[in-house]
């Protein structure tokens, strides 16, 4: 039986109308969440309202455009023909262009001191230290930061310290920030000196070096002195912000994903000409390496430019010599357009082959770690790897996939291991790293946790779209976490420069 899927659209926002123009430029901007894990599809729809219209109803259908949100993100100016009603290409355009809304991830370096405090010891002087406070909406506090304690010194230079933006002001620059000053006491009573009021606002005014200075003050001795001033002065000698790059910073600045499948063709599958193969194609229902196939490759194709995904397999025997696909990843389909290429190649692939074996995947990672390795030199984030390995049972190189895997840490790069099949898929949760740190069989530890694995048999009642979902949801961090790691920045995207038509 066919299954019918519906799909059911929700609407968002409208523009304003603009009247008598065929160019119409419009100034609504819609705020949508962005998942990279998940395929956002978005339809538009033109309408002609006339003056004597009365709302949407009565309005003209013009036509519309479909796309996915990670389209439009990939190419930051995204330009389709409109579909008439009836199903056409029209002439007309639709351009749809895109940027993040900038938010609070960015880190703030703040260095302080502080001159003629008040003396709290009698033998001795005090021995200050500094806490931050953010007022909540609530008027609640919330304690930020607490600086270490400067013994014995009336003019403490405190530690650099970084806290992020969020955590400092909930991203309001203006939001009241309540600093306190107090003197340590060893039976945890410390002695109060005095405080002031201050904003992230403020503190900018040391950004460009200069010093921003507020008096402590201790309420009661203002009330009670005649001739008081301040319990002494704390300055901010630095402000630095550390601008904290976004996966969508990278994205849209022109780095690309590159998508790259490698396919178990061992034995162990069983024959495909079987209904009990796992490389079985039924007439109506795909197969489970079919369905994480394009589960994945649907998402990663909208940010890969060429679109080109090479498709590797293993632990075949291929024509016309038949030797078995063991000590080297090679490529049995062609680089085939979009990922319902690679659907056709590998469905007209399987007739030609002999499923043999070992389970060795090291050659595959090898293979991409390889290309990989070309993009470390750059100083732009231009290209990243996503390796998806399909498979249905253990491996049987272990050793030398820790060894290949702890190499591509160091790389732009992540693995994805899908299980296919009821094996007993244990020794793949290692190579995931949730556990604990992987390691070479030398030891050696993996830079940053690059491979996720999930076995089929979780999501086998699922949608899709919760398989794809759990097994990228931790990509934009690797992506991130790589090029941090590296020092490199976002390439800076001229004015919507890959504003190329997207196609109908």
């Amino acid at each position: 039986t066919r299954t019918l899927i519906t799909l059911t659209c929700v609407y968002v926002d409208r523009t304003e109308t603009i009247r008598s123009c065929v160019n119409p430029t419009y100034s609504k901007v819609f705020t949508l969440d962005f998942y990279f894990e998940e395929v956002q599809r978005l339809r538009f729809e033109l309408f002609d309202i006339n003056s004597s219209h009365n709302g949407l109803k009565e309005a003209d259908f013009l036509g519309s455009v479909e796309c996915t949100l990670g389209q439009i993100i990939s190419q930051r100016k995204l330009s389709k023909a409109l579909l008439r009603p009836g199903g056409t290409v029209g002439k007309a355009i639709i351009t749809i262009t895109a940027e993040e809304l900038t938010g609070n991830d960015d880190y703030i370096e703040l260095s302080f001191s502080a001159r003629k405090l008040d003396d709290k010891d009698f033998f001795s002087k005090s021995d200050p230290f500094l806490e931050i406070y953010r007022v909540n909406d609530d008027a609640t506090m919330q304690l930020v930061y607490r600086t270490e304690t400067v013994m014995n010194n009336l003019n403490p230079v405190w530690k650099t310290f970084k806290v992020s933006l969020n955590s400092l002001c909930s991203g309001d620059h203006d939001r009241k920030l309540q600093c306190t000053v107090w003197d340590w006491d060893s039976n945890g009573k410390h002695d109060y000196i005095g405080e002031f009021e201050a904003s992230f606002k403020e503190m900018k005014g040391a950004i460009d070096g200069r010093q921003v200075q507020w008096p402590c003050i201790n309420p009661k001795y203002r009330v009670k002195k005649k001739n008081y001033r301040n319990s002494g002065i704390v300055i901010l000698n630095q402000c630095k912000v550390i601008k904290m790059h976004s996966f969508l910073d990278y994205i849209m600045g022109g780095c690309q994903i590159q998508f790259t499948v490698a396919i178990d063709f061992t034995a162990s599958n069983g024959d495909p000409r079987n209904s009990c193969s796992l490389h079985y194609i039924h007439p109506y229902q795909p197969n489970e390496y079919l369905k994480a196939l394009v589960a994945v490759g649907e998402i990663c194709q909208d940010y890969d430019s060429d679109k080109m995904f090479p498709a590797f397999g293993f632990g075949a025997r291929i024509p016309p010599d038949f030797q078995v696909i063991t000590c080297s990843a090679r490529m049995i389909i062609p680089p085939p357009l979009w990922i319902q290429g690679v659907v056709e190649a590998y469905q007209a692939c399987l007739p030609k082959l002999q499923l043999y074996g070992p389970t060795n995947i090291a050659p595959i990672i090898q293979k991409v770690a390889k290309t990989a390795s070309q993009e470390v030199h750059t100083k732009e984030a231009m290209q990243y790897f996503i390796l998806l390995i399909l498979t249905d049972g253990v491996i049987t190189d272990m050793a030398d996939t820790r060894e290949a895997i702890v190499q591509a840490s160091h790389l732009p790069m992540s693995i994805i291991i899908v299980g296919v099949g009821n094996a007993d898929f244990s020794d793949m949760q290692m190579l995931d790293g949730d556990d604990g740190i992987l390691r070479s069989p030398k030891g050696e530890p993996v830079l940053r946790d690059i491979v996720q694995f999930v076995p089929f048999r979780s999501f086998k009642h699922a949608s899709p779209a919760a398989l794809a979902k759990s097994v990228l949801a931790e990509v934009p961090n690797q992506v991130v976490d790589y090029y941090n790691s590296k020092g490199i920045k976002p390439k800076v995207p001229s004015e919507y420069q890959s504003s190329r038509p997207f196609g109908p």
